[in-house]
């Protein structure tokens, strides 16, 4: 039985590694053991801050809302559990984006949520 060289598929898989790490500062994209470290390490901050982000604008969402509010003398949570009672079901990140693109729709949601709190 002929011995098995694998010269082909270790250099298929550095390539690959070095091709992912296109970018990197200094060795960490031309040396084979320290870009596959480097990679590594993206891949974890990748994972971890795709969920991040998810947080990270679920709060921009809250802040502008809570802004858009205020300007109605009301504060974000006394809004949230008005939006509640009068039974508007809308998420944080439409309810944003009409605070800062349409100030008179949110004023007349505004209205809604004061009408059923005052109820």
């Amino acid at each position: 039985m002929a011995r098995v060289k694998r010269g082909v598929t270790t250099h298929a898989r550095h390539k690959k590694v070095l091709k992912a790490s296109k970018g990197f500062f200094g060795r960490s994209s031309t040396n084979y053991r320290i870009a596959l470290e480097r990679l590594e390490k993206s891949l974890q901050y990748a994972y971890r801050d795709r969920r991040v982000k998810k947080r990270d604008f679920r709060a921009l969402w809250i802040q502008r809302i809570n802004a858009a509010v205020r300007e109605h003398g009301m504060t974000y949570s006394v809004f949230i559990n008005g939006l509640k009672k009068a039974e508007i079901d809308m998420d944080r990140k439409v309810l944003a984006a009409i605070a800062f693109d349409d100030a008179a729709a949110f004023a007349e949601i505004v209205k809604k949520v004061q009408g059923a709190l005052a109820a």
